[in-house]
């Protein structure tokens, strides 16, 4: 069984400097009874870094980017995952869970990423480039993943396209990682014409004034961003990498380029660092609530599951991407 967390109560001294005291009685019941479901069923959640503090550091017992939340799904002894996340997030940790129950808070949770192609689309990037290995990013259905050879994330992406040792591959559906990508390899990357809701709406400007109304400020861009934005930054990088970016530099005020939770989720963390917050947020990762996590667990919803032939296809392709 899992370990008792802390109670409620005491979780509030490590968020008080992102939740207000007014805020914190309205999360409290939520996050007591969804401490006592995760005993009862022997559950794990695991969030990822965009999801809000009240769910990031009071409920959830794994977190990280995609690629940390894969390979943590893949370890864990648990009976029961509730993702705090996207769909396809849970979706991966279905794959990589066959014979566990895996839970999505809401089914509307989607990416817009993942929306942007299609497994007809890959089939026919393969047709136009024919020998080409398909590199496609986790942020996609475990059906356009059963059409590739291969998964990446933001975090390891040109590890795995190196790996490969081939002089061009496919990748998709990010347009901008794909660019930025091959800015740092010699390997010919073909892209494809999908884009982050959130990070593709920052702009070189937006730096430049950041820059202007904060003096000094480090400027930490998402690898999903267009690439005159990662040109303009400090540094680029996955959630992951962000983080332990401010970590490990301890920057006196800072930026990060990415989806706004992210932000207060570092903080908390990092009292020490100024974090100027451009608040571009995903509508669908807002869409998980402590308020749905209690019912996925109350109430088994919503189960994920993955048609088998898909699945199989699909598993291959991220335990590659795991095996790197």
């Amino acid at each position: 069984m899992l370990d008792v967390p802390a109670p409620a109560s005491a979780l509030y001294e490590k968020v008080k400097r992102v939740i207000p005291p007014v805020e914190w009685p309205v999360f409290v019941d939520d996050i007591e009874a969804i401490l006592a479901l995760k005993r009862q069923r022997n559950a794990v959640i695991l969030a990822h870094n965009y999801q809000t503090p009240e769910i990031f550091h009071c409920v959830a017992d794994i977190t990280g980017d995609s690629l940390a939340l894969a390979r943590k799904a893949a370890e864990t002894e648990a009976d029961v995952i509730v993702l705090a996340g996207v769909h396809f997030m849970a979706e991966t940790a279905k794959l990589l869970n066959p014979g566990k129950t895996v839970l999505i808070p809401d089914m509307e949770a989607g990416c817009s990423l993942a929306e942007s192609i299609t497994p007809a689309d890959v089939r026919l990037m393969r047709q136009r480039y024919p020998g080409a290995p398909v590199v496609t990013y986790v942020n996609t259905s475990a059906a356009v993943k059963a059409e590739s050879d291969i998964c990446c994330t933001s975090s390891n992406a040109r590890a795995v396209v190196e790996s490969l040792a081939v002089p061009r591959v496919i990748m998709l559906p990010d347009e901008y990682l794909a660019m930025n990508i091959a800015a740092e390899t010699d390997v010919e990357i073909i892209a494809w014409k999908g884009h982050c809701e959130v990070h593709e709406r920052f702009t070189p400007t937006d730096i430049r004034q950041l820059r202007e109304g904060n003096p000094g400020v480090v400027v930490l861009a998402h690898p999903e961003c267009p690439p005159e934005v990662v040109a303009e930054a400090d540094f680029s990088g996955s959630t992951a990498a962000m983080s332990d970016y401010v970590g490990r530099e301890k920057p006196a005020c800072v930026v990060l380029l990415t989806e706004c939770s992210m932000s207060d989720n570092v903080a908390v963390a990092h009292p020490e660092v100024d974090f100027v917050r451009p608040c571009n947020l995903c509508p669908h990762m807002k869409r998980i609530t402590l308020a749905n996590i209690r019912s996925a667990l109350a109430e088994n919803r919503h189960e994920v599951r993955i048609d088998p032939d898909i699945a199989d296809a699909a598993r291959r392709a991220v335990e590659r991407m795991l095996a790197k």
